[in-house]
């Protein structure tokens, strides 16, 4: 992995940085076709840069803490905002969050027990990551918020 910071990947995750308060100001005003919008370009440019990465072979650190880290950002502040809003179920957010939390715990202790360690996403992260996108733009309508 190469050390630059100003890949082209790069700035396609900082943008989707960027989108996070513009996505979140949206869903506040209930503006969801836009803030489902934004989200879906924020998905489509998360698949871009990692083939973009692959592809310019311009892979970097920075880029390798930076994609996750924006995807779960986007994610869960969507779970929290729909949560708050009484869209979705509290117990849908709660184990969203639940399973990110356990995901930075793990890499923690691994982290401090071994040292420095790349965590190259596997495949059934990236499918799991894929499958969270595609619940958060169908099924919130469709959770009922009954117990």
């Amino acid at each position: 992995m190469q050390g630059r910071i100003w890949t082209v990947p790069n700035q396609i995750t900082f943008l989707r940085l960027g989108f996070l308060p513009l996505f979140l100001i949206l869903m506040s005003y209930e503006k969801y076709r836009w803030a489902l919008l934004v989200l879906v370009v924020a998905g489509l440019s998360d698949g871009i840069d990692g083939v973009l990465a692959r592809t310019l072979n311009q892979r970097s650190a920075l880029g390798a803490y930076l994609d996750p880290i924006a995807d779960k950002l986007l994610l869960s502040s969507s779970f929290i905002i729909l949560a708050f809003k009484h869209e979705i179920a509290w117990w849908l957010t709660i184990l969203v969050l639940s399973r990110d939390i356990l995901i930075l715990v793990v890499a923690a202790v691994i982290l401090l027990v071994s040292g420095y360690r790349p965590f190259p996403p596997s495949f059934l992260g990236k499918l799991t990551s894929r499958l969270f996108w595609f619940l958060h733009s169908y099924l919130p309508p469709r959770i009922p918020m009954t117990d």
